[in-house]
């Protein structure tokens, strides 16, 4: 098989993209990685990173390849890492292996590496790119790269709404203005995110359990809760269901209410207080980013989604829409701080995909300004 040299550059990383995709679920909070080993113009290994703490894809594919792998060429989507951590430098694994030239998507944000990787693997004589597919490699792990860069995660809010835009009724009830397709794909969204959070009233209201259940998973993603005045009830589901669960509440924390909610296995994490009373939501997300959450999964009341929209901390939606009309006196998807005055105040969206999902509509869309991730 031969190429035009651009299209074999595109299209041996696009494959070693479709590798690091499989990772979704399960590499957190180490990116995802794809590597594809090539020799005379075919693939003679690939590997993917699959559990953090275990071989990363460089290896994976090396080991595929064995003696083929020397003289040939490594296409990676992130740069291989330089430092040992709970695993070797992938750089020197390729280094050893024999490779000759290796074409990199991009480089790795961490400072551990940045740069370092790609200069040992020079420095050793082998021939380096860097680029090829450098969009689509960003977009596979927009949480690794902000939290390397910013300190948080990347925060997707998930809105389950009428046609007429009301995510419940008056009286707070909105199970369930979706269908059961619409609701598996939300789980399959938790089950790819780190975490899923949401606020105190959400868990008074509708007492979610906020686990995956609706499709299969190798793992539950943390449960995290805002909740200021630590009003949980200890019978709560986030606490009984599931596993790990930390609550965010305003410092210094209700001392009888921290005692029940450790007691019954909760994690109280106290926050600073801003001068308009409300808990600083930049404290929030740097506190989820050091728990090393790459993603996390909004599923709020509209004024935790409002404020964390207002904040700019909110980075891309997934509206599920129904075919249903709830009307005037219904509730509406996000509460701002204060009424909006004109139509350029509001939340502009770029939308990247649209999809039916049995009777319902997906619409997934970035805040403009920001990259997206999506499953498979």
């Amino acid at each position: 098989m031969t190429f035009d040299p651009l299209d074999e550059r595109a299209y041996f990383m696009r494959r070693a993209l479709e590798l690091a995709r499989r990772g979704c679920w399960t590499t957190t909070p180490n990116p995802r990685v794809g590597c594809v080993i090539v020799q005379a113009g075919r693939i003679v290994g690939e590997g993917w990173h699959e559990w953090a703490g275990e071989p990363h894809a460089e290896v994976h594919a090396l080991r595929a390849a064995g003696e083929q792998a020397r003289g040939a060429t490594a296409f990676v989507t992130l740069e291989p890492c330089s430092h040992t951590g709970r695993t070797p430098p992938c750089a020197n694994a390729l280094i050893e292996a024999g490779i000759a030239r290796v074409v990199v998507a991009m480089e790795d944000p961490n400072p551990r590496v940045a740069g370092q990787g790609l200069a040992r693997l020079r420095a050793a004589g082998l021939a380096v790119e860097l680029g090829v597919e450098a969009q689509a490699a960003a977009a596979l792990n927009p949480g690794f790269i902000l939290r390397m860069t910013e300190g948080r995660p990347w925060i997707r809010a998930k809105l389950a709404l009428s046609l007429d835009g009301r995510s419940a009724l008056g009286n707070g009830i909105s199970q369930w203005i979706t269908g059961s397709e619409a609701r598996a794909e939300g789980h399959r969204w938790r089950a790819c995110s780190c975490a899923v959070a949401t606020g105190g009233g959400t868990v008074r209201q509708d007492d979610p359990a906020l686990t995956v259940r609706a499709v299969e998973t190798a793992r539950q993603p943390r449960r995290l809760v805002l909740d200021p005045r630590l009003e949980t009830p200890s019978t709560a589901r986030v606490l009984k269901e599931g596993g790990q669960t930390g609550f965010y509440c305003a410092d210094p924390p209700p001392p009888e209410r921290r005692l029940a909610i450790e007691a019954a296995g909760g994690e109280v994490v106290p926050l600073p207080v801003l001068s308009t009373g409300r808990v600083d939501l930049w404290a929030l997300v740097r506190a989820w980013g050091r728990l090393e959450l790459n993603e996390v999964l909004l599923e709020a009341g509209p004024r935790l989604t409002g404020a964390l929209l207002e904040a700019g901390l909110v980075d891309e939606v997934l509206i599920f829409q129904a075919p249903l009309l709830l009307g005037e006196g219904a509730l509406g998807a996000v509460c701002w701080s204060r009424p909006l005055s004109s139509l350029s105040q509001g939340k502009g969206l770029e939308v990247e995909e649209r999809r039916i999902l049995g009777r319902d509509w997906l619409i997934r869309a970035r805040v403009r300004g920001n990259g997206t991730c999506l499953p498979e």
